[in-house]
């Protein structure tokens, strides 16, 4: 509907399995398998009133048969008229399920099935950013290892500095990837559900229900949690989950936005110098009013993205540190934003990220010019050592390289002519060296120190492995929207 606001999440950035994940199909398929886990569990338990069962087996029957069948209308209405959303759903399967309709959320509060359903998308999405992620670590470190032998100079306060390769400079980019990488997995491995706990956390209903039996009582989150595909729950809580958790999550985001918005600013400012650009698409127009432009609208995007989410990590932080006592509900409307806005957000920055690093375009021949015109200000310590060992005065010969730099320096600045300090240097008598010879010093390999071997190693010893490891979910391409 073209009245309504829709965001552009949905309908630019994100792919369809991310936003399924965070869709209400999935929460409310959610919560109908967390009712059923908890009429199991305390089926299990042996629940019972006055030796007879309270819940039976064809009850659960009855809810499995219709788990995945959400009659949205009826839980629509409802909510109309209680202004609850779990209760409207349990009324809705309810009506679908009348045998098993006075046992569905027995014993439970709303965060049961509000938050684990949170911790169980949290992680789904979580997984699915691991993939992408290391799809993207794929691309790159084929990218550096094609170019691991490419000479280029490197840059400090962006200004030229001691060369390195361009296969070297993309490690720099992996490597927090894969600092990202190790940060998602421990957050995937440490993920746990809320399990049932009660209004407050007591588990006070349940003791009730289970006539004081503590020891049966304590098996209950572990049950559920089974069942959930968790190896557990929060020993303690209050009525929710402590947001701390949404809040450690989405630093991991922020994390990995960091990391994709310092290549992107990477490939703008090499794209600004035509050493490497972006793919760009034989009808793609860069600009509206000035055809011949190719901007680097991917990675302005990610950048745009990524700043985004690490605002948003701001949200859960916030929410996380002003909760009462065993909790409020400031958080709700907050999470609801906040969260999934981060997720979607982060799910469209990889995409991008694998879409460019899958079609980097190498300059090779500008970067050699661009170095060529440099090195020679690099080069005069071996060009000194050369001519010292040919005979000549090293402190004399100093001083001739200073005030030959010093005039080349003005002749590239200030008259805007190419860079003649070989020259210079060739036609002073007291180097002994002719320009052949100089040049022959200025072969760029010989001014990467060990960037390729360094490349090679980091690849093969760190990248690979992990790689290797996870080759089931490699060889996934993005497809950008827009």
């Amino acid at each position: 509907m073209k009245e309504k606001y829709v965001s552009p999440l949905s309908e630019r950035y994100a792919s369809k399995e991310m936003q399924y994940i965070f869709s209400p199909d999935m929460k409310f398929k959610t919560w109908r398998k967390l009712w059923i886990a908890l009429a199991e569990t305390e089926y299990e338990l042996g629940l019972s009133e006055n030796g007879k069962p309270v819940i039976t087996l064809e009850q659960i029957e009855e809810m499995k048969a219709f788990a995945n069948d959400i009659n949205y209308d009826v839980a629509k209405k409802r909510e109309k008229q209680v202004r609850h959303d779990v209760m409207s759903h349990v009324y809705a399967y309810g009506k679908q399920c009348p045998a098993a309709a006075g046992i569905i959320h027995l014993g439970a509060t709303s965060c049961y099935v509000g938050d684990n359903t949170d911790v169980i998308i949290m992680t789904e999405a979580m997984k699915l950013v691991r993939k992408k992620l290391l799809n993207v670590i794929n691309e790159l470190s084929k990218f550096a290892m094609k170019y691991k032998d490419l000479p280029t100079l490197a840059f400090t306060h962006f200004q030229p500095a001691q060369p390195t390769t361009v296969g070297k400079r993309a490690t720099l980019w992996l490597e927090e990837l894969m600092l990202d990488l190790e940060d998602l997995e421990y957050m995937i491995g440490q993920q746990k559900l809320l399990g049932c706990k009660g209004t407050t956390g007591t588990q006070a209903s349940f003791l009730e229900l289970f006539n004081g039996d503590h020891e049966t009582v304590r098996k209950i989150d572990g049950m559920i949690a089974e069942k959930m595909g968790f190896k557990e729950c929060y020993p303690v809580s209050g009525q929710t989950y402590s947001r701390k958790v949404d809040s450690r999550v989405l630093n991991v985001l922020s994390g990995i936005a960091q990391s994709a918005h310092k290549f992107s600013n990477d490939i703008r400012l090499l794209q600004h110098l035509k050493e490497i650009e972006e793919p760009f698409e034989k009808n793609q127009i860069g600009s509206s009013a000035m055809a011949y432009k190719r901007n680097p609208m991917r990675s302005e995007r990610i950048a745009s993205l990524a700043n985004y989410v690490m605002a948003d990590a701001l949200n859960p932080a916030i929410t996380a540190a002003t909760q009462w006592f065993e909790r409020t509900l400031d958080d709700s409307a907050n999470k609801r934003i906040s969260v999934p806005e981060a997720f979607l957000s982060v799910d469209g920055i990889l995409d991008l990220y694998l879409n460019v690093v899958d079609g980097l375009v190498v300059y090779d021949k500008v970067i050699y010019q661009r170095f060529m015109k440099e090195i020679p200000f690099m080069a005069t310590e071996n060009i000194m050592m050369d001519a010292v060992k040919r005979g000549g005065n090293r402190q004399e010969l100093h001083e001739k390289i200073r005030e030959h730099s010093m005039a080349a320096g003005v002749v590239v600045k200030q008259e805007g002519k190419e860079n003649d300090l070989v020259e210079r240097i060739a036609g002073d008598p007291a180097f002994g060296m002719t320009k052949e010879m100089i040049e022959d010093l200025l072969e760029p390999k010989n001014f990467v120190g060990r960037a390729p071997q360094q490349t090679e190693e980091f690849i093969s010893e760190i990248v690979k492995p992990v790689l290797i490891a996870n080759s089931d979910v490699l060889g996934m391409t993005a497809e950008i929207n827009v």
